[in-house]
């Protein structure tokens, strides 16, 4: 098998381009009405059936074959129905991880190092452990965790114990044993919608309006002037007024901050870029102040920017203290190299089955695949390509395709409209000519497609982007 034709060869039957049977949707119009009375669908843009569903397209149950650039908020890395992903489901390791689901931390698997080490052969370079979860949001919570059970042991010594006041106090939610310590964030950051990780969420009022919060500090992420090679000097100066009002919280904040949590590429956002310089400042605050740095990279990790995870690209030193992961990895969790990272007592990063063993080894052949077959360097080569005809686009339709970034990023790419109405309308037609679609922040189409998107793929969806404009 050829990496020009991989694509074809786990997917002869994908269509050879979109498919629209029905504009109207009744059947999903139907059959989402007859679901909102058991399950809140109100989110659903259409209802997909995944067993026709192949390779780059998404099926739904009106006939309609959609060109998938959203693959499932992010989530698809080697397409719908990969066989080579079915084989690793099919098997007897499969099977006994669903039907036996174990408690690993208590329990676990005479092949659950074998299940860890397929993992640890793509993680992140500098990190060589790992601790699993269930989803993005609880892998940002389990860091957290990590990152404030560190930094309490490196002051009060890492295997000492706890102090009957602490033991006491903590059951009243009181310091000591219940400190007040903070995790700094960015704003228009997504990381999650649970307490914790809402709390460092700061993309739309939507994602946490209700819920009570941590009062939690927010510092500015950079915000660029597009194209990047024109505007090189106004963006070095952006770096720098953002680093200096995390240098400000870090020596204000009005409790400590244990550690930084931060996107490569903010995704949900608005797919907000930043420089290495950047990040590499960033890392040099937190060693500066003793705190911890957070990669989140659910989102951009396992090859979506065309390198396996996006902060490799910024070759910080020393490499971030924990990475955190989901979506096209189908598993969760953080990765991290540190021993003193590991809790000093058993039973505190803990709960019943300790991860999803059956996702964990979805994930391990996962990887398997793109390494076999290269997708991480495919994916940036089709992405070049991408770009380049996007930029074509941009000169024809520059009300439309504005502020166009992701350069050298693969295919995770992202441009603005006019105002959150346009951006949505644009959304909408695409679907009309067989593209499904999706946006980030108020208004910015980001494109998400999975890693055996080819050059194929992008003349369907170049074409399609053009006729909607067209039409404007």
């Amino acid at each position: 098998m050829t990496v020009a034709s991989i694509s074809a060869e786990y997917f002869p039957q994908e269509p050879k381009a979109p498919v629209v049977a029905s504009a109207t949707h009744e059947k999903s119009k139907e059959a989402i009405a007859k679901l909102d009375k058991n399950f809140d669908a109100r989110g659903a843009y259409f209802v997909a059936d995944y067993a026709k569903s192949t390779g780059n397209y998404i099926a739904d149950v009106d006939g309609n074959y959609y060109l998938d650039v959203y693959a499932q908020i992010a989530s698809i890395p080697l397409g719908y129905n990969n066989p080579a992903l079915i084989e690793v489901a099919k098997s007897d390791k499969m099977i006994r991880a669903i039907v036996d689901r174990p408690a690993l931390g208590n329990f676990p698997g005479a092949d659950l190092n074998e299940i860890v080490e397929e993992i640890l052969k793509v993680a992140p370079k500098g990190q060589d452990k790992v601790w699993s979860g269930l989803s993005g949001a609880d892998a940002n919570e389990l860091a957290f965790k990590a990152v404030f059970f560190w930094y309490q042991a490196q002051k009060r010594g890492y295997k000492s114990n706890f102090s009957a006041e602490e033991m006491e106090s903590v059951m009243h939610n009181q310091a000591p044993g219940s400190p007040e310590l903070a995790i700094l964030s960015f704003e228009r950051a997504f990381h999650g919608r649970l307490f914790a990780s809402g709390s460092t969420t700061c993309s739309k009022p939507i994602h946490k309006l209700d819920l009570p919060a941590f009062k939690w500090p927010k510092a500015e992420f950079p915000s660029y002037k597009y194209p990047l090679e024109e505007n090189v000097e106004v963006n070095k100066k952006e770096d720098e007024r953002c680093l200096k009002i995390v240098e400000e919280l870090f020596t204000t904040w009005k409790v400590p901050i244990a550690g930084v949590l931060v996107e490569p590429i903010q995704s949900e956002g608005g797919d907000n870029h930043a420089s290495a310089e950047f990040f590499q400042g960033l890392r040099d605050v937190t060693l500066k102040h003793g705190a911890l740095l957070i990669m989140d990279e659910v989102q951009t990790g396992v090859g979506a920017t065309g390198v396996m995870w996006a902060h490799e690209r910024f070759n910080l030193q020393p490499p971030p203290d924990l990475v955190t992961f989901s979506k096209k990895f189908q598993s969760a969790g953080y990765f991290f190299h540190d021993p003193e990272i590991v809790p000093n007592f058993a039973y505190r990063q803990f709960n019943t089955w300790c991860g999803d063993p059956a996702r964990m080894i979805l994930a391990g052949g996962i990887g398997k695949e793109i390494l076999k077959h290269d997708l991480v360097s495919r994916a940036a080569t089709v992405g070049d390509y991408l770009y380049k005809k996007l930029e074509a686009l941009q000169k024809k339709f520059p009300t439309y395709l504005r502020d166009l970034r992701g350069k050298d990023r693969a295919t995770f790419i992202a441009w603005s409209l006019e105002n959150a109405e346009a951006r949505n309308k644009f959304l909408s037609d695409m679907k009309t000519v067989g593209v499904n679609i999706g946006g980030c922040a108020e208004d910015s189409v980001r494109l998400r497609p999975t890693l055996v998107f080819e050059e194929k793929h992008a003349d369907i969806l170049v074409e399609a982007i053009e006729k909607v404009l067209s039409g404007y």
